[in-house]
């Protein structure tokens, strides 16, 4: 199952694949990154559908934010699931998120055994 995670963080990459360092191996899961919203739909729309089932993605980011990046994945991709992140746990972006079709809402720091569990009800 391919997983798309976007963030402007580059160093998100190392924490994901220590954390999900087991799936990956058992090859349940194959992590892709974008470190932008534009280069998410870059990646989204190589294949037709694509075979990414889930996207993680940070709303605070520069140029696309996450929220424009979900509403265009909802309206592409709309069997794709998105759940956002967001360092800060604010009722107005939690809000718009779930109200565009996130499935959930973190905030940072990551709980990551959430996510885990998140990740598996798809496995």
């Amino acid at each position: 199952m391919e997983v798309l995670i976007v963030d402007d963080e580059r160093d998100i990459e190392t924490l994901f694949r220590q954390k999900f360092r087991k799936e990956v191996r058992n090859q349940n899961l194959e992590l892709l990154f974008a470190f932008s919203g534009s280069e998410a739909l870059e990646i989204l729309e190589r294949e037709n559908p694509p075979k990414v089932v889930y996207v993680f993605s940070d709303i605070n980011m520069p140029g696309m934010t996450g929220l424009e990046l979900l509403d265009k994945i909802k309206s592409q991709f709309p069997n794709i699931t998105v759940s956002m992140i967001s360092a800060y746990g604010d009722s107005e972006n939690f809000d718009r998120a779930i109200q565009s079709g996130a499935k959930e809402f973190f905030t940072k720091p990551i709980d990551f055994e959430s996510l885990r569990r998140e990740i598996h009800q798809m496995l």
